[in-house]
């Protein structure tokens, strides 16, 4: 897909914030300190527009950013190993879950897993939350960089074992691994 514009428009810390235009959105979820940020200026072609950062849990709250004026990139607050309060915790997942409930125009759920591990046991609630939902979504293996060819092969193999049914996509935000064909699940979604 060409990019001709990609932008944030808002964070939402509840959901009288969320966006009220209708656009399909494209939801990024995973624990903290997955490579959502980096998945998602990969994506789009723009550095720092998703800020990045080495301090897992930096993404407090729902982020919108608006691609070519026609849809919408979400990124849902990570889950897991953030060093903030329970009840700040609390509050996330409470979010997350009313968004992923509760969003008509939502066309796709992107599932991040870290491919250096076997999916948490985070992950794996998170899977099962979606698969009983009935959510449209696929898994992104990211920080395939940081793997052999072999290594990879291997953990994509435990990966698809443990969370079977939807489609899943190396990726890596270095190489580019994975993003046209990310891109084109994207597109199959939004034409849905």
């Amino acid at each position: 897909m060409k990019i001709a514009s990609a932008e944030f428009v808002k964070s939402a810390f509840e959901r009288s914030h969320w966006t009220d235009d209708g656009l399909p959105e494209i939801a990024f979820l995973g624990r903290s300190n997955v490579g959502k940020s980096s998945l998602l200026n990969s994506l789009l072609q723009r550095k720092g527009l998703a800020r990045t950062s080495n301090t897992p849990g930096r993404t407090q709250s729902i982020n919108f950013f608006l691609v070519n004026g026609s849809f919408y990139f979400v990124d849902l607050p990570g889950y897991g190993f953030a060093r903030v309060s329970k009840t700040m915790r609390s509050d996330w997942g409470k979010m997350a879950e009313d968004y992923l409930s509760e969003r008509e125009n939502l066309a796709l759920c992107i599932q991040l897993v870290d491919s250096r591990h076997d999916p948490t046991q985070l992950d794996l609630q998170l899977y099962e939350w979606l698969m009983h939902r009935e959510t449209p979504y696929l898994v992104v293996a990211t920080k395939a960089d940081k793997l052999s060819n072999n290594q990879f092969a291997k953990q994509l193999q435990i990966i698809k074992a443990k969370m079977p049914g939807p489609e899943v996509i190396g990726f890596s935000a270095v190489s580019g691994k994975g993003r046209e064909a990310l891109w084109s699940e994207i597109e199959s979604a939004l034409k849905s």
